[in-house]
């Protein structure tokens, strides 16, 4: 888990926006706290399990993998859409957790007639 967390870290310091987090001073973060479901934000543990399924997720070649890899993101999305509208009463955000549910889903079975078709 933590080599896991530690190359999302490398990755997102090498993207271009988070560049200037570079400075910052790591050494006191903790990870698996930062991991932690809290109140404010309970999605950790759906990130991770997209995040490693999205890690694992092979094919036979670069499109093949990039196909596998865009369903278990989109399987990410409708996971926290659904834990979003389990938790929130605000009606424009449930508006758009169902509409991201509804999308994801769809998009989901058009990724997949691909990969049967290929």
């Amino acid at each position: 888990m933590k080599k896991i967390i530690a190359a999302m870290i490398v990755g997102l310091l090498a993207t271009p926006g988070i560049a200037q987090m570079q400075g910052m001073d790591h050494s006191k973060m903790d990870m698996g706290q930062m991991m932690q479901p809290t109140p404010a934000n309970p999605y950790p543990p759906a990130e991770m399990d997209m995040h490693q399924k999205m890690m694992s997720a092979m094919g036979g070649d670069a499109t093949e993998t990039w196909v596998r890899k865009m369903i278990e993101h989109h399987r990410g999305v409708i996971a926290m859409a659904r834990f979003g509208l389990r938790n929130t009463k605000d009606a424009k955000v449930r508006m758009m957790a169902n509409k991201a549910v509804t999308e994801q889903t769809r998009e989901v079975g058009e990724i997949q007639g691909w990969l049967k078709a290929h």
